[in-house]
């Protein structure tokens, strides 16, 4: 099976990353990457939402959104559904990468680091690859 891996957003196939810079627009918010959104829905307060939100890198974003306390109670049942519906909001909202990732065509999309287990391979294949996942599957809807 044809593999594309990604990480980091300037790389080939970095429109991939959630670090990548297209905005969007999600409940009523305009969010300048999907990592920002991701971050920020990690917390039930607006305050702290709206201040990740803000922020001018998505390292700075995800850099907040892992100190901050406390995590809403429901964020590990509902991290995969946040993932999903800001993925699927930057890429319908983004015509250009929309088609970008419709030319993946059946590549099993990886997201390769060392870096994170669970939303990435973990660098070796024993992560979950979660995001290449979430990713398969916003370009399955795409098709439809």
């Amino acid at each position: 099976m044809n593999e594309i891996r990604f990480y980091r957003a300037h790389d080939d196939y970095g429109f991939l990353s959630n670090f990548a810079a297209y905005p969007f627009e999600l409940d009523g918010k305009r969010w300048p990457t999907s990592e920002h959104y991701f971050q920020a829905m990690k917390f039930l307060n607006p305050e702290t939402q709206n201040l990740i939100r803000s922020l001018d890198t998505p390292g700075r974003a995800a850099k907040v959104g892992r100190r901050e306390k406390p995590l809403r109670k429901d964020w590990e049942s509902v991290k995969d559904q946040v993932m999903f519906d800001a993925v699927l909001a930057k890429f319908t909202q983004n015509p250009d990468i929309a088609r970008k990732l419709l030319s993946t065509g059946d590549a099993y999309l990886i997201e390769h680091t060392k870096n994170d287990s669970y939303w990435a391979d973990g660098g070796d294949g024993s992560g979950k690859n979660r995001l290449g996942e979430v990713l398969m599957a916003v370009r399955d809807s795409l098709r439809a």
